[in-house]
């Protein structure tokens, strides 16, 4: 393998002939590039089908409340359904088991007033575990807990963006602010996966908005994590017995689809596990098609090769070259040229994944890239069909008799 005359012969070999190696590498750095570009992609889909569900935890369920358009046990169409607490205290006790986290939630659109910095936020009412329904992570100061919501305390916590255009690069902890002529303590600061648009959500105690706003005990909607020892058909069936049941309780048809409303993350990720199966599965199949073309084209070239060396290989032998030092030559030379070619074109194909990565955006592809042991993977499937596709025409035209090679057209 080290011998520096076998090399000097390959390099020179290579050198004579650079269209037959040209076209040697492009076969196998094209048919790298394409499978990288496509796996690269691939895994860009799949990235974006996961940020859609990074800003929440991927095992809840939300609930809430519309207007009916079914009349049903003497209610008239267009009722307005309404949680209140009793709601909130049913779930917990009779699915307590089933609920990991459950939190209700009020919303309303609310002017926030810092010195002479002033902006509109959505302020929610919510209960200590929502953080982790939004998988919220604290990066100062604390979350609501259940000593705000027993005494109703005037506290809130910001998202990180409301810091930022509020207070600049100035620390809010401790800090107050007018939330509609009511004076609020900043408790807390929150950051979220879900980027700028759920950092500029302001979170207080529900039972002190439902104070401060005299709501009668009113909620807009319930955010509950499921047991994630659940499957996804349990956690499925779990949601549907919920909302049958608050139907049921708040005299709504079965067959209303918006008096209550449920999104239950295990339907999603039901459908986007198959869907990401599914892509998978193609993007396996191309892949492997661009890979087989590959296989091929290294192939009858290398037959091509050795069948064009044939007078070559019988003068070697006639000077004295033994069948295995030419066939070991010619393995050596389809190596090198499928090894330095799918390296080439492996890094070809990440940089066109690097350069056009943000214009990708647009079309639901983030982040494309691809993993190093799948290309590596890749290369040496080519690098083995090279091997192959040398040795079997290369012994075969080694054991030809120097007369006969020299005689061959």
């Amino acid at each position: 393998m080290f011998d520096l005359d076998r090399w000097r012969e390959i390099f020179q070999s290579i050198g004579k002939n650079k269209l037959r190696s040209a076209l040697s590498g492009f076969t196998v750095a094209f048919a790298i590039l394409l499978f990288t570009l496509l796996f690269g992609m691939g895994n860009g889909l799949q990235n974006t089908f996961k940020n859609e569900f990074a800003k929440d935890a991927m095992n809840s369920i939300y609930i809430w409340s519309n207007y009916t358009t079914i009349a049903y046990k003497g209610n008239q169409i267009g009722r307005r359904v309404q949680f209140k607490n009793d709601d909130f205290t049913f779930l917990k006790e009779t699915y307590g088991d089933k609920i990991q986290t459950i939190s209700p939630k009020i919303q309303r659109s609310s002017e926030v007033v810092y010195k002479s910095e002033k902006d509109t936020y959505s302020v929610r009412g919510v209960y200590p575990d929502y953080y982790v329904l939004e998988s919220a992570e604290m990066m100062d100061g604390r979350f609501l807990n259940f000593r705000d919501i027993n005494e109703k305390n005037k506290v809130v916590v910001i998202g990180r963006m409301v810091e930022k255009d509020l207070f600049g690069q100035l620390s809010a902890l401790g800090k107050q602010i007018n939330i509609e002529g009511i004076i609020y303590q900043i408790i807390g600061v929150f950051s979220d996966p879900g980027g700028d648009s759920d950092e500029r959500y302001i979170y207080t105690p529900f039972t002190t908005m439902q104070t401060m706003y005299g709501n009668n005990g009113y909620l807009d909607e319930f955010g509950i994590t499921y047991n994630p020892d659940l499957s996804i058909d349990e956690a499925i069936a779990f949601g549907n017995k919920m909302l049958r049941e608050l139907k049921e309780k708040h005299n709504v048809s079965p067959n209303d689809q918006r008096g209550i409303g449920l999104n239950n993350y295990a339907t999603n990720n039901k459908e986007v596990s198959g869907i990401m199966g599914g892509l998978s599965i193609l993007i396996l199949v191309i892949g492997f098609g661009t890979l087989k073309a590959g296989v091929v084209g290294i192939s009858n070239i290398m037959v091509y090769i050795v069948k064009e060396r044939t007078k070559e290989l019988g003068i070697r032998k006639a000077v004295g070259a033994t069948p295995n030092a030419i066939v070991a030559m010619i393995i050596q030379e389809a190596v090198f040229i499928t090894a330095i070619s799918g390296y080439l074109g492996l890094i070809i194909g990440v940089g066109i994944l690097e350069l056009a990565g943000p214009s990708l955006e647009k079309y639901f592809i983030l982040n494309p890239g691809v993993s190093q042991p799948v290309v590596i993977g890749a290369t040496l499937t080519l690098i083995i069909a090279g091997l192959i596709a040398g040795y079997l025409p290369a012994k075969k035209a080694a054991s030809i008799k120097p007369v006969v090679a020299l005689n061959s057209d």
